[in-house]
């Protein structure tokens, strides 16, 4: 079963696509509702508090 391409659930982001495999380390992967959601380095930043909180994504 393969997984469906990572893309920042905020900005629609992809990785480089010079890295293949597993996203870099600098994304950040969280479970809501039962599904996987990446965010990338940048959206993550912009959005710490809000993650660190724990907060749904509807929020930030």
């Amino acid at each position: 079963m393969t997984q469906p391409p990572v893309t920042c659930q905020v900005c629609g982001r992809g990785p480089d696509p010079a890295t293949e495999g597993d996203p870099p380390l600098a994304w950040v992967l969280d479970t809501e509702a039962g599904r996987r959601r990446w965010t990338c380095p940048g959206c993550a930043r912009e959005n710490v508090r809000a993650i660190e909180a724990k907060l749904d994504s509807q929020w930030w």
